[in-house]
């Protein structure tokens, strides 16, 4: 009995595929703003530039930011074998998304802000001084958009075959619940949800600071041609707002997996339904998850006239292969 234990006995690791290279990325656009942040600041400190000291204070709250996702990779990672975390760590990158969603959304807000004092109160413009600023500060967030850009996350997934593990125990009433656990793999359609809310959270906040240097770019290039001091206040504006717009879009996502909501247009439950319901074999009760990047947990109820044992079930949904947790549970229709 203790070694059929042992032998069902799993671990619950739901971490990305692509967790390590992805740590690895942020790692490197902290240091790339870093350095970058440090020469602004010294630069400006030696030659007397506001523009400059101020940029690379600027930058420091993006790397700060980006501290967030760097720090959830790390702790996820670390804690991933941790029982204590009943569905694994996989879900800590779109808490650590949600939380620099939040803080995008405060940059936006002081952008819009100080844009708003800037048209009250003008202030004279070294146009050219601030235009090499912005296109610095555009190379740098270019460079790191590039680093972060995830080109993999179409086929994020779990392990295929990694383990497996069936049990059945008989409940008063005639109840059967059957437990199977089913990994999925990345060697077949692509898997749902396997965006890394994380690493997308990083790389908006390099996008949003592009675009703030593009705009910067446009308005203080047309402010030096024609004189439209006001047009860089304006065009501050605008990025506040395109950057809060990514930001609700960024809490919406990764809320949704927080809260174990099923994302809108995703038919993993329909699929699951397809595959296990017949005219003998009815599910009751259904309940779907993710519980990492590219990994979802189920609860599958069902009412049989001629009940199985699980892995009957479990084999029926080995071809959904961004299940990477199931449960079932069988009820004899007489039962019922």
């Amino acid at each position: 009995m203790a070694d059929t234990v042992e032998h069902l006995t799993h671990e619950h690791v739901f971490l990305g595929a692509d967790h390590v290279r992805n740590e690895r990325k942020v790692w490197l656009v902290i240091a790339l703003t870093a350095t970058m942040m440090v020469a602004e600041i010294v630069a400006g400190s030696v030659f007397g530039s506001m523009a400059l000291t101020a940029d690379g204070w600027h930058m420091s709250t993006h790397a700060a930011a980006m501290l967030i996702s760097v720090c959830a990779y790390v702790y996820a990672r670390r804690q991933a074998h941790n029982p204590r975390f009943t569905f694994g760590t996989g879900k800590l990158g779109d808490l650590a998304g949600f939380a620099s969603a939040v803080v995008l959304a405060l940059i936006a807000l002081l952008i819009a802000a100080e844009s708003l004092l800037r048209l009250a109160n003008p202030v004279a413009i070294d146009f050219n001084q601030a235009i090499l600023v912005a296109v610095i500060g555009l190379i740098v967030n270019l460079v790191s958009a590039w680093l972060l850009k995830d080109d993999h996350h179409h086929h994020h997934g779990g392990h295929h075959g990694a383990h497996q593990h069936d049990g059945a125990h008989q409940h008063d009433g005639g109840h059967h619940h059957d437990h199977a656990g089913h990994h999925g793999g990345h060697h077949g359609s692509p898997a749902r949800s396997g965006e890394d809310n994380n690493l997308r959270a990083a790389y908006l906040h390099v996008i949003a600071d592009a675009l703030t240097s593009v705009l910067a770019i446009a308005a203080l290039t047309l402010g030096r041609i024609y004189g439209w001091n006001a047009l860089d206040p304006v065009m501050g504006i605008v990025g506040g707002l395109v950057i809060a717009r990514w930001s609700w879009s960024l809490v919406k996502t990764t809320a949704t997996v927080l809260l174990d909501a099923r994302a809108t247009g995703d038919d993993l439950a329909e699929d699951i339904r397809r595959a296990v319901e017949t005219e003998e074999d009815r599910i009751s009760d259904l309940h779907v998850w993710q519980v990492g990047p590219g990994h979802h947990a189920a609860i599958v109820a069902l009412v049989a006239k001629k009940p199985r044992t699980p892995s009957f079930y479990k084999d029926k949904l080995r071809g959904l292969e961004e299940l990477s947790h199931v449960t079932v549970e069988v009820t004899p229709a007489e039962a019922a």
